[in-house]
């Protein structure tokens, strides 16, 4: 279905909002990610479809996926999607936030499970959809 080397795209649909991210797959780097309006996402992914031509596109397995994925695999260019299982994604990418931008001042003081990022993160979730499907695909090839 994939292809070791390429670009791969995680795509965290949303109600309101979506997380992209875009990963190097042979060496997992986090090439650029953003949140976007989800009314303005499948015109954003058809573009970069064109553009960038990704080997793979990871999509989360939850609440709206299948209407997304339906709508995704219908654009020209559209590469193949894996869905990935993004339970307790949420709660990940907000301790990942934390990783990625240090708490500074006194905020240091609160235990971080009173902690809330002071922005969305569901491009944070994109990555990790990425860095799931990436780790499945290792333990298939070790086993």
């Amino acid at each position: 279905m994939t292809s070791a080397a390429g670009l791969w795209i995680g795509f965290d649909p949303g109600r309101d909002k979506c997380g992209l991210a875009l990963m190097e797959a042979q060496t997992g780097q986090i090439l650029e990610h953003r949140i976007l309006a989800s009314a303005e996402a499948i015109a954003v992914l058809a573009q970069l479809f064109q553009a960038r031509s990704p080997q793979l596109l990871v999509l989360g397995n939850q609440t709206t996926s299948q209407q997304w994925q339906a709508q995704l695999s219908a654009l020209p260019s559209a590469p193949p999607i894996a869905l990935v299982d993004e339970r307790n994604s949420t709660l990940e990418a907000r301790d990942r936030y934390w990783q990625m931008y240090p708490v500074r001042g006194w905020r240091r003081l609160l235990p971080q499970g009173l902690r809330q990022p002071p922005r969305p993160v569901d491009d944070l979730v994109a990555i990790l959809l990425l860095e799931r499907y990436r780790r499945q695909q290792s333990c298939r090839k070790r086993g």
